[in-house]
């Protein structure tokens, strides 16, 4: 068992996680600096080293903490996203989940992939795609749902997501990646 984080390094963890966020949104990926994040935590910049390691490892614990909570929700939620609807609705429902969680942590997303990959980085990946092809096997057996699975999840990562955002269209992006989703499904 891990031991319990202590009141003051719990505040100053969510304090320097919230400050990074929003740098990050009112400034973009530039603000986000270690000396400003302590700043703007009030926190001194050891407090972030010792933490956090790096400007890596912060920007690491904030997509990882998107990642886990959509990780808990597809294993343990409710329906459709988690257990317990078929997988004709549970593919649609965590495609829309996992655009949204790009679309609102867009900027994050962005400067994430301009530093060294983290060792868990592996691991949502690996959960993404092993849950992916899981519900394409048992909704479309006829297909190759590994790498239809990828395919699908890498249409995320282009540049189409922050285009569309920017420009005001995001509800027309869910409502494509919705339709991209459900015509793999529906294909004869």
């Amino acid at each position: 068992m891990a031991p319990k984080e202590r009141a003051d390094a719990a505040r100053n963890r969510r304090a320097i996680l919230d400050a990074t966020a929003a740098l990050l949104a009112e400034h973009g990926a530039d603000a986000v600096t270690m000396d400003r994040v302590a700043a703007a935590a009030g926190v001194g910049k050891g407090t972030i080293f010792h933490r956090f390691g790096s400007r890596a490892g912060l920007l690491h614990e904030l997509v990882a903490e998107s990642a886990v909570a959509l990780m808990t929700a597809v294993a343990e939620g409710p329906p459709p996203l988690g257990p317990g609807a078929p997988a004709a609705d549970r593919l649609p429902a965590f495609f829309a989940a996992m655009a949204r969680l790009v679309i609102d942590n867009l900027a994050l997303m962005e400067v994430y992939r301009s530093v060294p990959p983290h060792p868990r980085t592996g691991e949502f990946h690996i959960f993404w795609r092993a849950h992916i092809t899981a519900l394409l096997r048992e909704a479309r057996p006829d297909l190759d749902a590994e790498t239809v699975g990828r395919l699908l999840l890498d249409s995320l990562a282009g540049r189409t997501v922050p285009d569309m955002v920017r420009s005001g269209s995001t509800e027309r992006l869910l409502a494509a990646v919705d339709q991209q989703v459900r015509a793999v499904l529906n294909a004869p």
